[in-house]
């Protein structure tokens, strides 16, 4: 029954993308999603499955099967240029003012402005400052009438001071204001799930008859024609943004919160731009889930090889909140789909101040860049037959057996949702109360104990001497707590350790040179990426706990790490892959931004099950342990803290989002499981937070709605006792713990 199907919707859309996606994954376990729309209740077909260029009429849907869509979406061949190689994705020049966008040109940089835009002199000086620190286009919120009477007096202030950097205006909910304001700014952003359609509705609704569904977008295509033909007639550009938050509920309706309905909202609207030969556009797609994010531009490039369309991309991963998470969850995102070429411009959103964006946005770029254009050695030839884009499945490596004859129990030296491995310096070894600190062990009368965020195993690339006797028992203590110890195999020859894993090359173990040196209890080996074919095959069988890939430098870390991902799910290896990423005299922010860009490139397709990051300057041992489980929950695999979901702040936003957001991360980040977002208004706030478990939310000046899930259930709070009410609404459904108290850090 239609009813039936619809409930079937209603599941798919808050189980497969929030669940599956973050929860599933979150808690380690097997979990996939489909990019194609689940058995809808109206069954509609986008011409043969999907967004049709002159296939049939592009505008007209007929009436079909939903099975038909995702035949056609499992047809897509490719989502970039090479999967073997970065080249950059072709595409047309869009013209935004004075900034060309696209493949033949340099990957431009924005950011937002957060003064209120009726503010001019503000807006001006903002906007002034982001271009000082390299910002090539600066967006400004335009949501009503002062805005649009405010922003041509904007552009001429920045014109009498010199200033020709290209102006956005972000548009929600206001046609009309998009003509006026395209008068004055170079583009017009404007959001397909509210442009014509309201604001964000979780309705469900059943389509008995093509014409209704036809009816809505007739509807459309009469209110965005206007803006069409102006910007075409004054030769601005356009962003067509779809962000996951604010689908709207015609698309949910169809789609559910899947890539597939971003792609689709959007292509509705481009449909209506190539009817009238306008094609100064580009497109977005948006979501705080990096992973959602990833699978959604994978999806929009593949539709967009497929039908020989060739427009530009804006990348970002929205609401992704401050600090090193928020730089995190923006190289997952932004830096993943830069290694695959795919990216024309990028801006880093933080809940920060707008020019410091820019910072990590030249920092990405530089890592693309760099990727991009250095001569790799070449790998041996292979051809990638085990990832589909289309569909996320996390690789489950096979946790360490314990054995009858086994001294001390190794099933603890991994995590089944994510593995951290640290390591560790002899120098570090020779202060044990400050390294059990830095490892994140809770700590009693000075013994060390395994906590929530403590790394599950050690490496040590120099072994103590059998006679440093405070280092020996530092190690002691930590493997009778379930921490691990790994060492180079030759090293725990010259001095043993005692129920420690050997670690061997695997060209070592190709050659059946693998003695175990006396009281080492299990293996490990090291893969560089370009071992022959032969080399690898002696992975299978090999009884090792856990596998390190370690790119030699010369050697393209994604593709060699996809080539070793391909070889083992195609050989049914099951070992744990380790992420081995190793750095010199990087700053840290360089070290958070590549790493998130070169391992979150493979997590966000599920082959990895762990990370160790280390460097030869930064010393920081709990810098690097917090580093490495960042990009585990940002990746949406492991979760040792409080989640956020917090916008940059705009224009729109009706309280001061920095000094909030650090107030209720205060207060509530001890919460892991516990996902919190934070919004500055309604703009995309219920939408986005349908990934999270609790919302604050501006909803007037003064004025905070609280949210669980994606309903409001207290409104118009005080903002002075807003937080203190949040705190009260996890209480009330049993998702509070007390704060533990803070380890004093030893000296």
């Amino acid at each position: 029954s239609l009813s039936s199907r619809a409930t079937i919707m209603t599941l798919r859309r808050s189980c497969v993308i929030a669940a599956t996606a973050v929860a599933v994954a979150s808690l380690g376990e097997t979990s996939a999603f489909s990019l194609a729309p689940s058995m809808p209740a109206a069954k509609l077909s986008l011409g043969n499955g999907r967004a049709t260029a002159g296939r049939i009429s592009p505008l007209r849907m007929a009436l079909s099967t939903g099975e038909a869509r995702t035949a056609q979406s499992k047809d897509l061949m490719k989502y970039s240029d090479s999967v073997y190689t970065t080249q950059r994705r072709k595409t047309r020049t869009v013209q935004c003012g004075d900034v060309p966008i696209g493949s033949e040109h340099p990957i431009a940089l924005q950011t937002m402005t957060t003064a209120m835009t009726t503010d001019v002199q503000g807006s001006i000086d903002q906007v002034m400052r982001c271009a000082d620190a390299g910002a090539q286009l600066v967006r400004l919120t335009v949501q009503g009438q002062r805005e649009a009477d405010a922003a041509s007096r904007i552009k001429e202030g920045l014109l009498k001071k010199g200033y020709t950097t290209p102006l956005v205006a972000d548009i929600h909910f206001a046609p009309k204001i998009a003509m006026q304001v395209a008068e004055a700014f170079d583009k017009i952003r404007i959001n397909p799930g509210n442009f014509a359609d309201g604001r964000k509705s979780f309705k469900e609704i059943s389509y008995d008859e093509p014409g209704a569904y036809q009816a809505e977008l007739d509807y459309i295509e009469e209110t965005f024609t206007p803006l069409v033909l102006k910007c075409k007639e004054l030769g601005r550009a356009m962003r067509i943004g779809t962000n996951h938050g604010s689908l709207s509920a015609r698309t949910l309706s169809y789609y559910g919160d899947t890539p597939a309905g971003m792609v689709e909202s959007a292509f509705e609207f481009a449909r209506i731009c190539q009817k009238h030969d306008y094609h100064n556009f580009l497109f977005s797609m948006k979501a705080s889930n990096p992973k959602v994010m990833v699978a959604a531009y994978r999806l929009l490039a593949a539709e967009m090889y497929d039908l020989g369309w060739d427009y530009p991309l804006h990348l970002g991963v929205t609401e992704a909140g401050e600090g090193e998470d928020g730089r995190m969850k923006s190289a997952i995102g932004i830096g993943s789909l830069l290694q695959d070429g795919l990216g024309d411009t990028i801006r880093v959103s933080l809940t920060e101040d707008p020019w410091l964006e820019l910072d990590p946005s030249k920092k990405l770029k530089a890592i693309a860049d760099a990727q991009r254009d250095t001569i790799w050695t070449p790998t041996p030839t292979w051809r990638e037959e085990s990832r589909d884009f289309k569909t996320f499945t996390q690789r489950i490596g096979q946790l360490p057996v314990q054995k009858e004859a086994d001294p001390v129990d190794v099933r603890n030296v991994l995590h089944r949702d994510g593995s951290v491995i640290s390591a560790v310096t002899l120098a570090q070894l020779g202060n044990p109360d400050k390294l059990y600190y830095d490892l994140g062990c809770k700590t009693a009368v000075g013994m060390p104990f395994k906590d929530l965020a403590t790394s599950d195993s050690i490496f040590l690339r120099t072994v103590p001497a059998a006679s440093a006797a405070k280092e020996r028992l530092a190690l002691k203590r930590l493997q009778e707590v379930g921490v691990g110890v790994l060492a180079p195999a030759a090293e725990l020859v010259a001095n043993p350790i005692a129920n420690a894993i050997a670690v061997f090359s695997l060209e070592h173990v190709a050659k059946k040179e693998t003695t175990m040196p006396e009281g080492a209890l299990r293996m490990a080996i090291t893969v560089r990426g370009d071992e022959s074919d032969e080399q690898l095959a002696a992975l299978k069988g090999s009884d090792a706990v856990m596998l390190f890939i370690e790119t030699p430098k010369g050697l393209s870390r994604i593709h060699s790490t996809r080539r070793v991902m391909n070889y083992l799910k195609m050989n049914d290896i099951d070992t744990p892959v380790i992420h081995h990423i190793a750095f010199a005299d990087e700053s840290k922010d360089e070290l958070v931004l590549t790493t998130g860009s070169q391992v979150g490139c493979s997590l966000v397709d599920g082959n990895g099950d762990g990370v160790m990051v280390e460097s030869s300057s930064i010393t920081d041992l709990e810098f690097l342990r917090l580093t490495s489980f960042g990009l585990l929950q940002g990746s949406r695999m492991r979760n040792i803290k409080t989640e956020y979901v917090s916008c940059p702040s705009c224009g729109r936003t009706l309280f001061d989002l920095q000094l909030v957001t650090a107030e209720i991360s205060e207060a509530t980040g001890h919460l892991p499981g516990v996902t919190v977002a934070i919004m500055g208004c309604i703009v995309n706030g219920p939408g986005e937070m349908a990934d999270a478990d609790f919302g604050y939310v501006g909803g007037a000046p003064g004025k905070i709605d609280l949210y669980v899930g994606k309903e409001v259930v207290r409104k118009a709070i005080p903002s002075a006792r807003a937080c203190d009410e949040l705190i009260e609404l996890i209480k009330e459904y049993d998702r509070w713990v007390e704060k533990p108290e803070e380890a004093v850090v030893p000296v």
